[in-house]
């Protein structure tokens, strides 16, 4: 039965599939019957799983085929985006290198000397933004809470305190503020805020009115989570990183970030690592920069509770979902069961 809160954005069927809007949103195509029942199927799935879906578009050959909000989420209302929050910053990266500002290279502590710590080791001062890229940067767990919720104002020192146990670049450990850390370079090399830096590069060019992204005390935007976004924002950058970096032929992205950013850069696979009896094997495929590879040959930047972009190559599609679940796995599975087979 379906759900009656549902809010189903139907395509008129006079709407030719190859037609481009004149505005900057995605075009849109009638999906298949087979299409719109899988849709139909895996809504209801999730639903029996006990997942709470609040939306989701799929796009096929660079057009929605499919999409549908729950109210009261709606198509002209932003969503939290928690950890696809990395992606964007990622996105950054790139362009600051392109633009000469930075490389991969680069140590973070050559961009902030003075909060370096005088006892600091080697690993502290040898981090560079690859190893923050790759969650790779020597922590043996993750601080973001403690930083998150400490009474420093000055998160950059913060994390230059912290002990740097292992060599890095070697060992992956998922770490969010890691990824604030870039954003802080972002800041110290351009002088604006990521979310600013981004206006002219990213959200105008793909048509995203400039979105909210929270910051620290000291004024840097998270980096690592608190964007906020359109479903429709998040289907447009899973559509420009599955055509290389191109966004209605237009070149947005550069094409060779594109294709570092979202191929497996570092082995995330615990050092206890059973495959055989692996109950999230979409999160032991590979880590790239600040997405993640998955089952299918696909990538995807991914969020708490269940926020996704999914970037499927082999079927010229884009899954971008909106949700509050607790299992993420199971959401995954589940687009794999009902929705990867009608693509």
């Amino acid at each position: 039965m379906k759900n009656p809160l549902l809010i189903f954005t139907t395509v008129a069927a006079a709407l030719i599939c190859s037609c481009a809007p004149k505005d900057k949103s995605l075009p849109r195509c009638k999906a298949t019957p087979q299409q719109a029942d899988a849709f139909e199927a895996w809504f209801d799935a999730e639903a029996e799983a006990g997942q709470t879906i609040h939306s989701a578009m799929v796009l096929q050959n660079g057009q929605v085929i499919l999409e549908r909000w729950i109210e009261p989420n709606a198509p002209d209302s932003a969503h939290v985006m928690h950890s696809v929050s990395k992606t964007f910053t990622s996105m950054a990266i790139g362009f600051a290198i392109e633009e000469g500002r930075i490389t991969l290279d680069d140590r973070l502590a050559d961009f902030f000397p003075d909060l370096v710590p005088e006892d600091a080791g080697d690993n502290l001062r040898t981090i560079t933004v690859r190893d923050l890229l790759t969650m790779s940067c020597g922590h043996g767990q993750e601080h973001t809470d403690e930083i998150r919720y400490g009474e420093d104002e000055d998160w950059v020192a913060r994390f230059m305190s912290f002990p740097v146990d292992r060599v890095p670049g070697t060992f992956f450990c998922y770490n969010t503020i890691g990824t604030y850390m870039l954003s802080a370079i972002i800041t110290k090399v351009t002088g604006e805020k990521m979310v600013d830096y981004l206006e002219p590069r990213l959200w105008q060019p793909l048509g995203i009115e400039k979105p909210y992204w929270k910051e620290c005390p000291m004024g840097i935007n998270y980096g690592g989570w608190g964007l906020y976004l359109k479903t429709e924002d998040m289907a447009k950058l899973g559509q420009t990183l599955l055509s290389g970096g191109k966004y209605k032929g237009r070149q947005v992205i550069p094409a060779n970030w594109v294709a570092e950013a979202t191929k497996a850069q570092i082995d995330n696979c615990p050092e206890d690592f059973d495959p055989e009896n692996d109950p999230n094997p979409d999160w032991h495929q590979g880590y790239c920069y600040q997405m993640w590879r998955c089952r299918h040959n696909a990538v995807r930047a991914d969020g708490a509770y269940g926020q996704y972009i999914i970037v499927i190559p082999e079927k010229d599609a884009v899954i971008a979902i909106t949700a509050e679940v607790s299992n993420m796995q199971t959401e995954l599975a589940l687009v794999w069961d009902y929705l990867l087979p009608v693509l």
